[in-house]
């Protein structure tokens, strides 16, 4: 009992608490999106459901575990998490497999695949969590001189490796997230306004070379169907606005309160929003639960972000509080970035909404993060708690 009571004395059940609330919530719009298929298949829950549930159980699982050892003792290991992560992305190029309409984005990687199951990881989402523990570790390194110009240029090449890597998969969307990371572990690192000047100048001139040299026809369509449509024939523009076009009429169909759970006339429908499990998850929210439950999805989901930042604060070192501060841009740009593809103010690049979305890799990997801001939480909350060295630990184990 007292090991019990030392536990959840170090724990911020607020945070945990909430997040998982959030993750029941959307397992339930994930359930309502799927369950006509799953009830026309003759099995209560939907393949994508149950894969949600059941990696979430794992990620939370896992989410406890971390929380008990020192993050100072994970990042000693910040090397082998970085070169793991990194082959991870690698092996995309030998065994990265693609959807049928994207044939180069080489995103997934199949972990089974047989006649009766197929299950996929995307590396891009582990990724982020081996980056938030190699770059604080790189931060925590340089705090004292990070804005010397060496400093500052290997920091650099720590960040645009992997999103260079993920970029060539054709995974914009986690590159894009990979660089909101970036940006905002840097400026809460303390790096000096003028590194952010001369970025901000070099980005927007090499904006022609992006545009033509490393982003895809099928993504350039995307934006300009949103920004400039006159560029693009009927045709084209029908076909890539249409997965928007269809989550702005389901929620606008919701109005204040919504259709009611399971009611939702475009959710329920079999011509309904592709994807809507998944990046289209919102639709249903505002559909089903109209605006009243779109603003609750959008308070709880900012809640834990204002959370993590809280914990960011009570850490004693850079580390600590840079783990926290790369976890909350994470989950916040993928926020704004999923919420504005489906009220169509933001192109469509494939993002998931945290917590709420289906697919195994992310939900699982949030829940990871967690752990490591629940871990700064114990060892920064009083100096009672019990360090649970990593290290120690797993020689301890060994012997």
């Amino acid at each position: 009992m007292s090991k019990l009571k030392e536990f959840l004395k170090g724990t911020d059940l607020i945070l945990f608490f909430s997040c998982l609330i959030a993750s029941a919530f959307g397992s339930l719009m994930v359930y309502s999106a799927t369950r006509n298929e799953a009830l026309e298949s003759g099995i209560p829950l939907g393949r994508e459901c149950l894969i949600m549930v059941v990696s979430a159980f794992i990620g939370i699982i896992l989410c406890v575990l971390i929380s008990v050892f020192d993050y100072n003792s994970i990042e000693r290991i910040a090397l082998i998490v970085g070169l793991i992560c990194l082959l991870l992305i690698l092996s995309l190029f030998v065994w990265g497999e693609a959807p049928e309409d994207r044939p180069n984005a080489r995103c997934w990687l199949p972990i089974i695949k047989s006649a009766a199951i197929t299950v996929y990881f995307q590396p891009s989402e582990l990724a982020k969590i081996g980056f938030l523990v190699t770059f604080s570790a790189h931060l925590e390194k340089v705090r004292h001189d990070m804005n010397k110009l060496l400093n500052v240029i290997l920091l650099s090449l720590h960040a645009l490796i992997p999103i260079g890597l993920i970029i060539l998969t054709d995974d914009l969307g986690s590159a894009i997230v990979f660089g909101f990371m970036f940006v905002g572990m840097m400026f809460a690192a303390g790096l000096k306004f003028r590194y952010f000047g001369v970025a901000a100048l070099a980005l927007t001139a090499m904006i022609p070379v992006i545009w033509t040299k490393f982003l895809s026809n099928f993504h350039r369509q995307r934006i300009l169907a949103i920004y400039y449509p006159e560029a693009l024939t009927e045709s084209v523009y029908n076909a890539r606005i249409y997965q928007q076009q269809r989550a702005v009429n389901a929620i606008g169909a919701g109005g204040l309160f919504g259709d009611g759970l399971f009611k939702g006339t475009y959710t329920q429908s079999a011509a309904g929003i592709p994807v809507n499990e998944s990046d289209m998850v919102f639709s249903v929210v505002g559909e089903e639960l109209g605006l009243v439950g779109g603003i609750f999805l959008l308070i709880l989901l900012g809640f834990i972000c204002i959370r993590i930042i809280r914990t960011a604060r009570l850490s004693h070192n850079v580390s600590g509080a840079i783990i926290c501060y790369g976890t909350a841009f994470m989950l916040a740009s993928q926020i704004i970035m999923n919420i504005g593809m489906c009220l169509k103010l933001l192109p469509c690049i494939g993002i998931t909404l945290p917590f709420i979305s289906a697919g195994g890799s992310a939900n699982l990997c949030v829940y990871l993060a967690i752990g490591l801001v629940m871990s700064v939480y114990r060892f920064n909350k009083n100096g009672d708690t019990e360090n649970l060295n990593l290290y120690g630990f797993l020689t301890q184990y060994a012997e």
